[in-house]
């Protein structure tokens, strides 16, 4: 029996267990659907993480206007120290700037040829079982805190899921 009550093999969706056992609330998301419509919500962070390597990168994506743009968490706070990655437009991961300021993550990085990947699966509707995408357990629209397991679960609070 865990901590929630529920036997290991039963967590719930949104019922994280690392490494050691310890369990937290943060969500990992199990289908492309979801975890688009996180992204997409305008104030969104998430980490990708490689099954089968264990890497995994952080992504703040923030929407301004028809754009959304993307960066990668590169520093011990992870509520400030965010580099350029690149920008989302009609759908599209574009890497990178026309012009590259000093600190922009560079196209050919790992970090970012990965958020290009894990894109291109998700706007085909695919979640590839060697990737897991999580959310922090804030609202992917408004970035408060989530304490309700459905919210959770989802990436957003209620008040959000209903003008989503």
């Amino acid at each position: 029996m865990t901590d929630f009550g529920f036997p290991a093999s039963e967590l719930p969706a949104f019922v994280a267990t690392d490494t050691t056992g310890t369990e937290s609330l943060t969500g990992r998301f199990t289908s492309a659907e979801s975890a688009l419509a996180f992204v997409r919500a305008g104030k969104a962070t998430v980490t990708l993480v490689s099954v089968k390597t264990g890497v995994r990168f952080t992504y703040r994506a923030t929407a301004k206007d028809d754009c959304i743009f993307v960066g990668l968490l590169n520093g011990p706070d992870n509520t400030s120290d965010y580099k350029y990655l690149g920008r989302i437009a009609r759908g599209i991961f574009w890497a990178g700037r026309k012009s590259p300021r000093p600190g922009d993550i560079s196209p050919d990085a790992p970090s970012a040829r990965g958020f290009d990947w894990a894109w291109r699966h998700l706007v085909k509707g695919e979640l590839p079982e060697s990737l897991e995408i999580w959310h922090e357990g804030r609202c992917g629209r408004c970035s408060r805190k989530l304490t309700v397991p459905a919210s959770i679960a989802s990436g957003f609070g209620p008040e959000c899921a209903g003008r989503m």
